[in-house]
């Protein structure tokens, strides 16, 4: 059951939308008062509903522009492994998101990095963490769509008031 009513749900659409807002103006937006707003903010975060509130950098502008999509395939499957496997990724700052894979995939990363010389360097440190049996990488050519704001009408519909 989903404890949460639809003034939880406007706020969590509206921080997705702007963190920076002010909890006046967040009120203001959903329809309450600073203090009930700024006790169902609290609330959120301490009940991890909000993980955290973080600016959005441009990796174009910052000069990491290459988006390469990376499958690992390895023969090994126990927790031992998993767990240095994963903190060894984990470590890597090229690694934007790690993932545990259903099918012939056994782990997805994604990761941004400056160039193919970039890439080349990444790869170099991926394969000394761990055995693994086979790396592909697709290389993003065009970000068509890219969000960070989790799609909320799919789940908010009939959200008591």
């Amino acid at each position: 059951m989903n404890p949460l009513d639809r003034y939880d749900y406007a706020i969590l659409a509206a921080l997705q939308a702007d963190g920076t807002l002010s909890i006046a103006h967040l009120g203001e937006k959903i329809g309450l008062s600073s203090t009930p707003c700024w006790k169902r903010v609290r609330r959120l975060e301490e009940d991890g509903y909000i993980e955290s509130r973080v600016a959005i950098v441009n990796r174009r502008k910052v000069g990491l522009p290459v988006t390469v999509f990376v499958s690992v395939r390895t023969s090994q499957h126990d927790d031992k492994w998993l767990a240095s496997f994963a903190a060894a990724v984990t470590a890597l700052p090229e690694v934007q998101e790690f993932h545990r894979m259903s099918g012939d995939v056994d782990y997805l990363l994604k990761v941004v990095t400056t160039d193919i010389e970039g890439y080349d360097r990444f790869y170099k440190k991926l394969i000394k963490v761990s055995q693994l049996t086979g790396v592909a990488s697709a290389f993003s050519m065009e970000q068509i769509k890219v969000t960070t704001a989790l799609p909320l009408e799919l789940v908010a519909h009939g959200a008591p008031a």
